[in-house]
């Protein structure tokens, strides 16, 4: 298994991850929206809590300290915190107050964030063909948002749409950290023991009572979170934004099979011009990013 392990190029381990963290995500949202109308704050505090056991209960197995591998890793660490914790804020509101594929694409803005931030973060080069993927899928990630955009609050989907940003700012940071050794596990507990700490006073002084239901819900959205944070942690260590970020993608078509499944919601012509958008732009990046490592390496 070590072997098949070793074969296998980073750039599809960053693939899989990220494919594996747009399902979890998905049922995170799923469980996040069936938890009812509980405060955001006290939803992400639910969510973050059951990562940081996670990430500590691996840091503890593995005998690792909790502190950073280099202090020159805290600024981004920080950073990371931070703007990861005002995403998950803004994209539980936004599932909170809006159709759920809407919320989702508005999340789904963060893999084209992720390579902006990444080209002042890590100077990662964007070459054209890639640059266009990006825009592509953007494109349609707006044909799935437009038909009912107009009949969205104002405030949810801004607030949405900065969600989107604030995740790929993140996820920019921790392929800075990746790249620098910063162990996964710790990235996450890092994250989610900060965010925990941010909404612990909204919790305290706040506190909605849950049904016994919603306490399962909300574990469910924790354990979902926990599986697509340790997933999107990989993958951004894996490979590069500008590589893999398009296919984050592939949570509309979760979130779209999951809605139908579940709330029967269907989705409407222009969303599947989206998806098809969406899906050949993903297509396109596989097939061009595998001829130009051919290309480089003389075959």
């Amino acid at each position: 298994m070590n072997d098949i392990r070793k074969t296998i190029p980073d750039k599809y381990k960053g693939i899989i991850c990220i494919l594996l963290s747009a399902f979890c995500f998905t049922f995170m949202n799923i469980f996040v929206r069936l938890a009812g109308d509980l405060p955001s704050v006290q939803k992400s505090f639910f969510r973050n809590f059951v990562a940081l056991i996670f990430a500590l209960v691996i840091l503890l197995k593995e005998r690792s300290p909790l502190l950073p591998q280099s202090k020159n890793n805290l600024p981004a660490l920080i950073a990371r915190a931070v703007c990861g914790t005002l995403g998950v804020l803004c994209n539980f509101y936004a599932v909170d107050h809006l159709n759920l594929s809407d919320a989702s694409m508005l999340n789904k803005m963060s893999p084209f964030f992720a390579v902006v931030f990444s080209l002042f973060i890590l100077k990662e080069k964007t070459t054209p063909v890639q640059a266009l993927g990006i825009i592509a899928a953007f494109i349609g990630s707006l044909f799935i948002i437009k038909p009912s955009f107009a009949n969205m609050e104002l405030v949810p989907s801004l607030l949405g749409f900065l969600g989107g940003m604030g995740a790929g700012a993140a996820y920019s940071c921790v392929r800075w950290l990746g790249l620098r050794g910063e162990r996964g596990s710790y990235i996450v507990f890092f994250f989610s023991g900060f965010s925990c700490l941010v909404t612990l006073p909204f919790l305290i002084f706040d506190f909605h009572y849950m049904t016994p239901l919603q306490w399962l819900i909300l574990l469910g959205a924790g354990l979902a979170a926990a599986g697509g944070q340790f997933s999107i942690t990989a993958a951004y260590k894996f490979a590069p934004a500008s590589e893999i970020s398009v296919y984050d993608y592939s949570q509309v078509l979760f979130s779209a099979l999951m809605g139908f499944l579940l709330f029967g919601q269907m989705p409407d012509v222009f969303s599947w011009i989206g998806y098809l958008i969406i899906c050949g732009a993903a297509v396109a990046m596989f097939i061009y990013n595998n001829h130009r490592k051919e290309k480089a390496n003389g075959n």
